[in-house]
This record gives structure tokens, C-alpha cells and sequence, in this order.
């Protein structure tokens, strides 16, 4: 029984109407007077940040006292609701947001009660997506910082508690990979595997999304089975793209045809993009580098039409659908950290203007009418653009994204801010609330909103100041570049034999001597695919002679 708890087309030639529209609400998005009132100043900047916190605080404590451990809040009732599993999902998601906001005692009190009360043996049949980014993310990231007392929050009776319930998780989702393609199902029972009615159809990006969290778990396991079927959805998705390196939406896991050949960088595509190349700076595995430039250069050049992106048919490049839909709004974030800042400052130019125009992101808008999509009027606290954001400004130091940054959080304070917490809008152009908020508002969107203000006023948080450089899950969990998880070259290339620097000047922690990681030692898995919950469909792609040679670095 669970325990109380004390205390997220470029053409030539004449232009196109799409491309005039793009234009000119690009050029009123650039105008002097569509900054709101005028820049943040340093010491506003410092407010923001504290309203920011606040604002986690309403929401997370409205979660705590009206919802868990229930999934997730209802916050215009005051209610809970179970949405995933029935594991205190909100809890979960939140862990490393208290610890980036520096909340020790509220984050110990968070692990502890994780550890000893959620369990994943459990009839429940959920989203492998959903389930790996939020729960086992967010259970590694937690593990990663109570673990480390180099993060400034370790917690001293930490025994490992959250690593042993991901690892747990995700032999419960490892079912879910016994297919013809090696390319998941999109649900799977955390008890009994597969369901044999289940769906044979997925996303791109339900089979893409996998790298970081099972790249991560299996280098703090010595478990390669998690990379490795990870590897292979990605492998799977990869080899059946167009002719123009385009991956449609949908995908059939038997036959490997694709039901939806629909491409874009949003909507069931999007973090597909986002975790090849992830995936490669975290690990600093080649094999990912070259699929993200691939993709990235067919993007550019098939769906990108100045600034805006738009879905066409993955096999003949035609145009399908004029639309920006909400989930696009990563892409300049990812751009970034390509290096590729000045279309993502033009693209989030363009889509910051949709968001002025009605207060929130539709989750569709129509550019060639420039109206709302129907049927796509909610915007459901999505991070995407606080997200892009941040990254903008922690590449160009502009103040202009500090405006962005304040208009944001003017508008959710204004008019998504509801009795318990922070309500979805069901319509972005009444504004009206909608009694839900899902997980992800405290896992990411107050996290990047908080993380902006704190980086102009000279940061204090882990991520800036901490030991260590960190990629962001596309669900915004922290998974540090460390010695066990990064290639060990790439450690001591930044690191040296210098130690951690604790921010003020003094060594908090040494490194080990980077001569010895000359040696290479590489350790294999140890567990036979016997030993893995696999259900008998007999499709798995993983050997076992196969996992044995596959090696991965260890310190």
C-alpha cells in the first residue's frame, strides 16, 4: 500500500502566397514595436525568475495536497487522475526540477517515497513513448543527482532505489521490441508484455525516442541490451526512409511499410530528429551523427520554407499539409545545438508571432490562411517554444528573448492559472480552461521559463554551474556527460585531470587520471537474453553472440 508523502519548398522563381504570408508575419514579428514594452533589465530578470519558481510551487504543491499519488492534477476541480500507469507520475516527472530549482529537502523527500512505494508489477498496458521519457527518465535523472555529491543534492541514504526501478521498467518495455524491424509497439503490459490485440502501427518518433534514456541505463548497468535494441528501432526507422531521406509518420513494426508517409519535424516525427542528434553528443557514437546530418539536410531542404516547416509526401517531396503545428516549435532549440542559429532565429521569429497574435501556440495553425486549424485550438502548456527560447538565448546573449520570455510568462499567469495549479486552454482565441495539466508543464515548461531568467541574471543552478555538461531528454530531464556515460576521450578532453570545478574557483571532486583511460577498457553485458522479459514472438534482433561483442566504455 502506498505511504503518504511529507511535505512535467524552396522554389524559384515567383513566390508562393505561403511564403508572402511567411514574410510579412515574419517582418511584423521582427518590427521594434512587437517587443513587449521594453527590454528586461537584469534586475527584472531576477523577479521573473522568483515568479517562475512560484509559479512551480502553485502547481507542484496543488499537485501534492489535491492529486498524488495520482498521475496527474486537475487543477479547476482540484482533483487527481490517473493518465499512465498509476505511479505518481507528476512526482516522478518533477524530481529533477526541485533539484535544479535547489530544493534539497523536497527533493530527498521526493526519491525516498519513490523508492520505497512505486512498482511497475502491475496489469497496467501503457505508452512505451510516454512511459520512457517521462518515468524512466525522470527516474534516472533523479538517480543521477541523489547519487552524485558532486551535484550539491546528494541524498546520504540513497542506495540506488531509483536505478533498480529502471532497470526494472524498462525489462517491462523490452517486450515491446520483439518485432520483424526491431521498430517497437507503441503499448505494451508492464505485466504480461504485448497484448495480442495490440496495434502493429507506431510513430517515428515512438521508435526513435529511445536512445538517451536506454543508451544511459545500460551504461550505468553494464547492461548493453537496453542501447542496443534502442540502436535498432532507430536502425529499422532509418533503412526504410525515401529516396530523399524523408521518414514518413506511422509505420507498420511487422512489415516495415508505412502507413502515414506524411514527413515533417512535427507531430509524431519531431523528437526522432531530436534524439539522433542527442544521441550523439551524449554518447558520441558516429553512426547517429551521420543520421542526423542526413535527415537534417533533407529537412532543410524538402520541408523548410522560409521560416516556416510544413509536411510533404515523404517519397515525392509534395507539399501535403501547409500547417505549423505546436510541436514544431523544438526545432530552433535543435538548431542550436547544431549550430545552425541564424534559420533558427528566423523560424522562432515566426513562431513566436503566432503566439502573440492569440496569447498561446494552437496546437495547429493554418498558414495558408493564417487562422487556427480546426479542431487544433488548445494549447495544452506545451514547452516547445520556451524550450527554443532558452537555447536562443543562451547561444546569442539577445535580450529579445528575455521579452519573449516575460510575454510568455505573462500570458500563462494571465490566463492559465487556475485555483490549483495551471489549466490547459481548450481554444487559444477565448481562452478558455480546460481542467488538466499534464506532467510535463512542471518536467519542462517551468523548467526552461526558469532556466532562461536564471541565465541572465549570472546562473545558479546545476546545469550551468555544476560539475558537469548535460543534454536535456526531449521530455527536459538532465542526463549529465559523465565519465560513465560519454566517451571517455570526450571527457578528458573538457576535463582534463583538472577535477570538477565547484563554481567558485575550488576542485570538489577529482577526476581520474585521464592516462588510464588510455587503457580502453571495455566491459560486455553479462546477461544472456534469457534473463529479459521477452515475450515468445521469437522476432528480437538483439543475439546474444551479437550483444557480446558490442562493447560500450567504462571507468
Amino acid at each position: 500500500m502506498m505511504q503518504p508523502m511529507r511535505l512535467r519548398l524552396r522554389r524559384q522563381g515567383r513566390a508562393s502566397p505561403l511564403l508572402c504570408l511567411s514574410a510579412a508575419i515574419l517582418a511584423a514579428a521582427l518590427l521594434p514595436g512587437a517587443a513587449v514594452a521594453d527590454g528586461v533589465t537584469p534586475s527584472e530578470a531576477r523577479l521573473l525568475r522568483d515568479e517562475v519558481k512560484d509559479m512551480f510551487y502553485h502547481a507542484f504543491d496543488g499537485y501534492m495536497q489535491h492529486a498524488f499519488p495520482l498521475d496527474e492534477l486537475r487543477p479547476l476541480s482540484c482533483q487527481g487522475e490517473d493518465s499512465l500507469g498509476g505511479y505518481a507520475l507528476t512526482l516522478i516527472d518533477s524530481l529533477d526540477t526541485l533539484a535544479l530549482l535547489g530544493d534539497k529537502e523536497r527533493f530527498a523527500a521526493g526519491v525516498e517515497w519513490v523508492g520505497k512505494n512505486v512498482r511497475f508489477d502491475i496489469n497496467k498496458t501503457v505508452s512505451v513513448f510516454e512511459t520512457n521519457i517521462r518515468i524512466l527518465g525522470g527516474l534516472l535523472s533523479a538517480h543521477l543527482i541523489a547519487s552524485d555529491y558532486a551535484t550539491g543534492m546528494e541524498i546520504e541514504s540513497y542506495d540506488d532505489q531509483l536505478l533498480h526501478l529502471s532497470v526494472d521498467l524498462a525489462q517491462r518495455l523490452l517486450p515491446a521490441f520483439d518485432t520483424p524491424t526491431g521498430i517497437p509497439f507503441g503499448s505494451v503490459n508492464l505485466l504480461y508484455g504485448v497484448d495480442d490485440d495490440e496495434s502493429k502501427i507506431t510513430s517515428t518518433a515512438g521508435g526513435g525516442t529511445l536512445t538517451l534514456e536506454f543508451g544511459v541505463l545500460s551504461r550505468l548497468t553494464n547492461n548493453t541490451v537496453f542501447e542496443q535494441v534502442a540502436k535498432n528501432s532507430v536502425r529499422g526507422i532509418w533503412a526504410r526512409r525515401s529516396k530523399l531521406n524523408l521518414v514518413g509518420a506511422h509505420i507498420n513494426v511487422f512489415t516495415g511499410e508505412w502507413t502515414q508517409k506524411d514527413a515533417g519535424i512535427g507531430t509524431s516525427i519531431d523528437s526522432f530528429y531530436e534524439y539522433v542528434l542527442k544521441a550523439y553528443l551524449l554518447f558520441g557514437d558516429e553512426e547517429y551523427l551521420y543520421v542526423f546530418q542526413e535527415a537534417y539536410k533533407a529537412a532543410m531542404h524538402y520541408l523548410h520554407h522560409d521560416p516556416w516547416y510544413i509536411e510533404v509526401n515523404m517519397n515525392s517531396g509534395a507539399t501535403v499539409w501547409p500547417l505549423f503545428n505546436s510541436l514544431q516549435a523544438f526545432w530552433p532549440g535543435l538548431q542550436v545545438l547544431a549550430g545552425d542559429v541564424d534559420p533558427a532565429i528566423r523560424t522562432h521569429a515566426a513562431f513566436f508571432s503566432v503566439w502573440k497574435k492569440y496569447g498561446f501556440t494552437p496546437e495547429g495553425f493554418n498558414l495558408a490562411t493564417s487562422t487556427v486549424q480546426n479542431g487544433q485550438r488548445s494549447y495544452p502548456l506545451r514547452p516547445e517554444l520556451i524550450e527554443s527560447t532558452y537555447w536562443l538565448f543562451k547561444a546569442t546573449r539577445d535580450y529579445r528573448y528575455l521579452d519573449v520570455g516575460r510575454d510568455i510568462l505573462a500570458s500563462l499567469q494571465y490566463a492559465a492559472k487556475c485555483p490549483c495549479g495551471y489549466c490547459h486552454i481548450s481554444d487559444v482565441e477565448t481562452h478558455k480552461q480546460d481542467d488538466h495539466m499534464e506532467s510535463f508543464f512542471l518536467a519542462e515548461t517551468v523548467k526552461y521559463l526558469w532556466l532562461l531568467f536564471d541565465l541572465a541574471v549570472g546562473p545558479d543552478n546545476i546545469v550551468e554551474n555544476g560539475p558537469y555538461k548535460y543534454i536535456f531528454s526531449t521530455e527536459g530531464h538532465l542526463l549529465p556527460a559523465t565519465p560513465e556515460i560519454t566517451l571517455v576521450d570526450e571527457h578528458c578532453l573538457h576535463f582534463g585531470d583538472r577535477g570538477y570545478g565547484s563554481g567558485d574557483g575550488s576542485s570538489i571532486q577529482q577526476s581520474a587520471n585521464c592516462a588510464q583511460f588510455d587503457e580502453r577498457r571495455t566491459v560486455s553485458s553479462q546477461n544472456s537474453l534469457s534473463n529479459v522479459l521477452f515475450t515468445t514472438r521469437g522476432y528480437i534482433k538483439v543475439r546474444k553472440d551479437e550483444i557480446e561483442q558490442w562493447n560500450v566504455y567504462f571507468i
